[in-house]
């Protein structure tokens, strides 16, 4: 790339790019990038075996480091770019966000390449890219949580269907699935039933249940209602360790009143006490519950 003098500046510009006058290159020292989101991906690809070399010397944290790191981000988001188009039609994700979390994968693989790989670094960068992309899809986009094996399994599942089925001219049986697939029917199922969890409909969608007897009912109307004992066990759970805080009379007291559903006639003449006595440990005791309850 020849240089050009530029009049009235004190730097010259090599293919677009301003270099600090006086300074070439080659002399070991990095070129000042005005805008490296706008360098060509030809100029970035030479550009950035000379950022990757002088990062490899430069102390991590200085200003210097912080500037070849991230001008070798912004000049290879061409990268991003062209890895995030295979996804466009997924149906799963907005563009933008493609773009920024394959941007985490450029940032790894520059934090991991090394010079000595005699390998181009968009030949490095692109799997690392396509990965973090595919990762996101994987973490964000079931509706239903399911262990990654059962997700892979769904993939290679949907594409041996795909090949089965333009093969037969129908739809494979799970028996074919498998054989296909080297894989028992029952891994084959446990896929299919897993992969319902990548989709989720609202509650107010029409069920497929029978309409002839009367008007469609949503999924919501067929499921189950709140059960109100759960609100009693959750109260159970909580007065549990109260009690064991009583000391052993009034926790007798309480069990015999609300356990054993006695009088305090009843327990005051179990314990030889009055029931005068029997009311106010009582009180005290529920007192001291109903403060932790809702403490």
């Amino acid at each position: 790339m020849a240089a050009t003098s530029a009049p009235n500046t004190d730097t010259v510009r090599t293919e677009g790019v301003a270099l600090p006058a006086g300074v070439a290159a080659a002399s070991g020292e990095l070129p000042w990038i005005e805008d490296a989101g706008k360098v060509a991906p030809k100029d970035a690809r030479a550009l950035s075996k000379l950022f990757f070399d002088q990062l490899e010397v430069l102390e991590e944290g200085t200003h210097a480091y912080q500037y070849a790191r991230n001008t070798l981000i912004e000049m290879n988001l061409s990268l991003v770019r062209f890895a995030a188009r295979r996804f466009r039609n997924s149906g799963t994700g907005d563009m933008e966000d493609i773009v920024q979390v394959g941007t985490i994968g450029l940032i790894k693989a520059i934090d991991r390449f090394d010079l000595s790989r005699e390998v181009e670094f968009a030949t490095f960068a692109v799997p690392y890219i396509v990965g973090e992309i595919k990762r996101f899809f994987r973490d964000t986009t079931w509706a239903v949580h399911v262990p990654r094996r059962l997700q892979e399994l769904r993939v290679d599942i949907a594409q041996a269907k795909e090949h089965l089925a333009a093969r037969l001219d129908r739809e494979p049986t799970v028996k074919e699935l498998a054989g296909h697939l080297d894989l028992s029917e029952d891994e084959v199922i446990e896929g299919i039933v897993a992969s319902n969890g990548y989709t989720a409909g609202p509650l107010d969608m029409p069920s497929d249940s029978d309409t002839t007897t009367g008007p469609a009912r949503s999924y919501a109307d067929v499921l189950g209602a709140a059960d109100p004992a759960m609100e009693l066990m959750e109260d159970l759970r909580t007065l549990a360790p109260l009690l064991h805080q009583l000391d052993d009379r009034d926790r007798r007291i309480i069990e015999m009143r609300f356990g054993q559903e006695m009088t305090q006639s009843q327990i005051g003449a179990e314990l030889g006490i009055s029931q005068m006595h029997v009311s106010r440990l009582l009180s005290r005791a529920l007192t001291q519950l109903r403060t932790g309850m809702f403490a």
